[in-house]
């Protein structure tokens, strides 16, 4: 049997040696073998230190607390219990602790500082909680004055809208009855208070479960989609941002650190499905204004279909199918023009049909998919009459929303009897509105080549006669897009054009005679735009659109406006313009071969070689365009869709092709628009902002290029860049790009080294290549400065200073010998087991060092007296085996040089080696 009190000791000898995992091992077995009471104590007060020492406080206040049932004047158990009352933030009961040590002892100064520092803490937190609880009453009692001065009633609920971002500003106002004044404040109808209250709300739910769950019973679903549904854009979107903070919260999709009380808050799901439930409700209703019905379709966007397909859980997505597609379809078969339509902004129609698109996506299996369509043909079926025209309306304006949306579902649907039919009939209409949607329908339906070349033998000749008759501008617009859109069919093939000579470009002048005309309204401009957007696939168009500054003014002013259905329109024109779209590489045996065998081989347009796209980029950074993609970028997500930002990424990266350029795009915020873009959307869209993001980084200021927190977030892009799967010079200027960031500050530092990047910077130290492998040992250059980065090359077990070290001796590819000798004078400056090591990781070492020593280029010699120097520092014994090689007369022939202002460094450097020989009584100096 064990011996408790020589467990004890043993214990004792583990803690000395701060092994305090075994410390408390050995102290709870001698617990469980004695009686004493006293030594008991003796062992919890051992024990309670140990708890202290792994930051265990709960345990270690425990373990005192038994100590101090056995003697209440245990002042070391006392000042224990203090220390871990206090990390526990237990300030009261630590101070009566400490109160009490310093009564046992007076004179003991540690026991007077904590006294003194905790009674300033309480004191510090009761002024902080009395004087919160008084803001709150005292703001609440301001917002509710209505003789109270404006000035104060704005400043009162700013503070408040701050006060319920923190926590415990949040959790006061949540105590303090804060909801219902809240709530009072919605109630008096003025949209100042009312948008104070609804931000209030939303930063008290933010990350927060138990807060979120509790104002959602207090204040009611239905009551905040009321607040949704007013006719008020602002407080629309802020209600929205509170919807959403909720809805986070019950998820825990805030990544957030809940509140305390989380335990108690039951299962969530319940109520996100009312939230569901009530949103889908909303669209459908006459009561909610065009703003509220956006944001309740923003929503659903955001929340239904899954982020991740991984996730095999499509439900949310098939409870919305199964209970809200037909009322989604119901706005998309929504006219404008007709009076009994829903209240609707310009977005409302695309922002249903995104959500269509993504709920389409989001299916698993064909028979969901089914489902689905059957939903869809039913709803349009349903709303064929004969005896109704308006209802036939609606079913081609629904088809029409869908074609926007999930484009196989649109061309099923199209094929359905009965739709082309109507179509053509409504073209054929006397009408207005029955032309307007019929003309809207065709141009939606016509977007593949096969399906064009359908229409193009069919709805031409209706196109051009709608063209020649209507007076209506809305109309004409619309037919003159149509034709636009049938005409661009053959893309950027100058064999394939549609039309005759000459027509696109009299196509192109009207629509840019339209989109210049600033008497028209918003909507029939855009679809200028529109038209723009298929006949700049033309170069000799884009060519002539890029020279009317007028008219890209015209266009950027659009898409600054809050119609933003205009967005991808606006894209696509510049991706055009600027030739960003991807071409398929053309191999000169494949085309031998087509024209052999007399297949159809595509054309470039004489105007779209590189020296006119440099041109066209040159016109269009001069019209201003990075602030209109900047704004363009701000846009809400559901609007904003993952191919539209695809097609602004393509932009931004054929904007940034010339280093002189990228100044320009620095300065008018370019760089800062390019990062949301490289975080979401296609991969495609972000591996081209992600490049685009590397060459400004790679020679802008960061600090300017991407102000404040932005860097940080600039680095997880080009990271992505590093692998195999990108192309050599996306993997070179993104490690260009990090090796300007690594030099900025260590926390940038920090963020490379998080994001993985360091085992792909080292494989590129291998590489092939190079300029690749230059870049790589750069980059690592300015990492070596890092603690990790030398723990790294200090560890056992890899060839990482080999590496190094060899490539030091590349004598032929000075860039790259200069950024190793860098990065091995910062290793050997820092780490003396690093000098210790470097002689065993190859026998070339010496010889090597030598070289850089004697070498012509002023940098590398610099770096490579400079490892000598860390080395002769480093250990008696090194500087020894340098002293008796050659290494003595290459260091005494550099430090007997006359002083020369352009080798000074390198010499001074030569001088303190000699020196440091001298001290360790290498060498005598001559007289």
């Amino acid at each position: 049997m064990e011996d408790p009190v020589q467990l004890k000791e043993e214990g004792n000898k583990y803690f000395q040696s701060n092994d305090y995992g075994q410390a408390i091992e050995c102290y709870s077995k001698a617990l469980k073998l004695i009686n004493e009471k006293k030594i008991q104590a003796v062992i919890y007060r051992n024990r309670s230190a140990c708890y202290l020492k792994q930051e265990n406080y709960i345990q270690a206040a425990a373990d005192a607390s038994k100590a101090i049932d056995v003697d209440a004047s245990d002042i070391k158990a006392l000042f224990r219990r203090c220390q871990a009352l206090e990390k526990l933030g237990k300030l009261d009961q630590a101070y009566k602790d400490v109160q009490r040590c310093a009564t046992l002892e007076p004179k003991n100064r540690t026991f007077l500082e904590t006294l003194h520092r905790l009674g300033s803490d309480i004191q510090e937190k009761l002024h902080v909680q009395f004087s919160t609880d008084s803001r709150v009453q005292k703001m609440f009692e301001i917002l509710l004055d209505e003789n109270s001065d404006k000035e104060k009633r704005e400043k009162a609920a700013n503070n408040m809208i701050v006060l319920g971002r923190e926590d415990a500003g949040a959790e006061r106002i949540f105590q303090n009855n804060g909801v219902n004044l809240l709530m009072q404040l919605i109630e008096t109808k003025n949209p100042e208070l009312i948008l104070s209250a609804v931000r209030t709300l939303s930063g008290m739910c933010t990350g927060h479960r138990a807060r979120a769950t509790a104002i959602v019973h207090l204040v009611g679903i239905n009551k905040i989609c009321s607040i949704m549904a007013v006719d008020h854009e602002e407080i629309a979107l802020a209600t929205c941002n509170l919807l959403q903070n909720i809805v986070d919260s019950l998820t825990g999709e805030d990544k957030k650190v809940h509140g305390k009380e989380e335990a108690l808050v039951l299962d969530t799901k319940k109520d996100l499905k009312v939230i569901t439930t009530h949103l889908l409700d909303m669209l459908v209703s006459k009561k909610i204004s065009g703003h509220g019905r956006d944001q309740a379709l923003n929503l659903l966007n955001k929340n239904i279909p899954r982020y991740d397909l991984k996730n095999k859980d499509n439900s949310k997505t098939l409870f919305v199918v199964d209970a809200g597609l037909k009322k989604i379809l119901k706005v998309l078969g929504q006219v404008p023009e007709l009076p009994n339509c829903l209240p609707l902004t310009p977005n409302t129609r695309l922002n249903a049909s995104v959500l269509i698109n993504k709920l389409y996506d989001d299916l698993r299996c064909d028979p969901e998919r089914d489902t689905f369509r059957l939903i869809c043909e039913d709803y349009i079926t349903g709303s064929f009459d004969p005896k109704d025209m308006e209802k036939n309306l609606h079913a081609i304006q629904t088809v029409s929303g869908i074609l926007q949306g999930p484009f196989d579902l649109g061309n099923r649907l199209l094929g359905m009897q009965g739709v082309m039919e109507m179509m053509v009939a409504l073209t054929g209409s006397e009408n207005e509105v029955d032309q307007l949607v019929a003309v809207e329908a065709l141009i939606h339906a016509s977007t593949k080549l096969s399906r064009a070349s359908f229409i193009i033998t069919n709805g031409v000749s209706l196109l051009k006669d709608i063209y020649k008759k209507t007076k209506n501008e809305k109309i004409k617009i619309r037919a003159l897009v149509g034709l636009c859109k049938l005409g661009s069919a053959g893309g950027t093939d100058y064999a394939l054009r549609q039309f005759a000579e000459g027509s696109t470009d009299k196509l192109a002048k009207q629509c840019r005679k339209w989109l210049c005309n600033t008497g028209l309204d918003i909507q029939t401009r855009k679809w200028a735009v529109e038209g723009l957007a298929y006949l700049t696939l033309d170069a000799d168009v884009k060519d002539e659109f890029v020279e009317d500054e007028q008219s890209l003014k015209a266009m950027f002013e659009l898409s600054k406006t809050s119609d933003k259905t205009i967005l991808y329109s606006v894209a696509t024109t510049l991706v055009n313009c600027t030739n960003s779209y991807d071409v398929k590489e053309v191999i000169p045996e494949m085309v031998q071969l087509a024209k052999f065998s007399k297949q159809h081989v595509p054309e470039q347009h004489p105007k779209d070689k590189k020296d006119f796209v440099v041109k066209r980029v040159k016109r269009l950074l001069q019209a201003d365009v990075i602030s209109a993609l900047s704004c363009m970028v701000k846009a809400d997500n559901s609007i904003l869709t993952d191919q539209t930002k695809e097609q602004l990424a393509r932009v931004f990266l054929a904007l940034c092709e010339d280093p002189k350029d990228r100044g320009i795009i620095v300065a008018q915020g370019g760089g800062k628009a390019m990062v949301p873009l490289a975080l979401e959307g296609t991969d495609v869209g972000k591996t081209k902002a992600s490049h685009g993001l590397a060459k400004i980084a790679a020679v802008a200021n960061p600090d300017i290029a991407f102000p404040g927190e932005r860097v940080y977030e600039v680095v997880r892009p080009l990271v992505s860049l590093l692998n195999t799967e990108r192309d050599g010079i996306q993997n070179f200027e993104a490690l260009l790009a990090l090796t300007n960031l690594a030099g900025k500050s260590d926390k940038l530092r920090q963020k490379i080294i998080k994001e993985k990047a360091l085992p792909e910077i080292e494989n590129y130290m291998f590489e092939n290549h190079e300029q690749i492998r230059q870049a790589a040992t750069e980059c690592m250059c300015n990492l070596a400065v890092n603690k990790e980065v030398k723990e790294r090359f200090m560890a056992d077990g890899n060839d990482r200073l080999k590496l190094i070290v060899l490539l030091c001796g590349e004598d032929d590819e000075v860039k790259l010998q200069r950024a190793a000798a860098g990065t091995l004078a910062i290793l050997t400056a820092a780490e003396k087991k690093i000098c210790h090591k470097m002689p065993e990781v190859t026998n070339q070492w010496l010889e090597i060092l030598q070289r850089l020593c004697l070498n012509e280029d002023l940098q590398v010699q610099h770096r490579g007296v400079v490892i000598t120097n860390n080395l002769i520092n480093a250990d008696k014994e090194l500087a020894k085996k340098l002293v008796e090689s050659e290494m003595l007369e290459i260091l005494t022939v550099i430090g007997k040089q006359a002083d020369v202002p352009k080798k000074q460094h390198i010499i001074n450097v030569a001088r303190e080696a000699l020196v440091k020989c001298l001290d360790y009584g290498f060498i005598k100096t001559v007289s």
